[in-house]
């Protein structure tokens, strides 16, 4: 999907693009929402409970955060993502969508959910810096065969 000449650090035109993604949330993912289990967990290797080690890759340190009451916006210059709480009959569950921010163009890359167990504030943080992470390290692979 691409916006020219939307600023994307405009809480106005981030909000606009969240809305389009979520009025047609099929055409922009064609699989829907990763459901987070502990299946997700061991691929995306955040079953370490005990490592406490972490490689600061500069890919998720700044980001600019803009609430409103729906969602959590978190910009940078490289990613948009909108976090979304759902409150529900028991505990909710929490909505995710991650996407690219380059040259005013914004592509939506996936969305995930979290519930129940799964639902958890750091829990959800340390998933979005590994699905960050693989879409940076898939950049940087395609920039190099190209």
């Amino acid at each position: 999907m691409t916006h020219h000449g939307v600023t994307m650090k405009n809480p106005v035109s981030l909000d606009l693009c969240y809305k389009k993604y979520m009025g047609d949330l099929y055409q922009w993912l064609p699989d829907g929402f990763t459901t987070i289990d502990l299946e997700v967990l061991q691929q995306l290797d955040l079953l370490h409970f005990h490592e406490t080690v972490h490689v600061d890759s500069g890919v998720t340190r700044y980001f600019h955060v803009v609430e409103s009451d729906e969602k959590l916006t978190l910009v940078n210059e490289e990613f948009v993502i909108w976090i979304v709480p759902e409150k529900g009959e028991n505990d909710g569950c929490t909505y995710t969508l991650i996407a690219r921010n380059s040259q005013d163009d914004l592509h939506l890359e996936l969305g995930f959910i979290t519930k129940g167990i799964y639902n958890r504030s750091h829990l959800v943080l340390q998933i979005i810096e590994k699905y960050l992470l693989e879409i940076h390290a898939t950049e940087a692979l395609l920039k190099k065969l190209s």
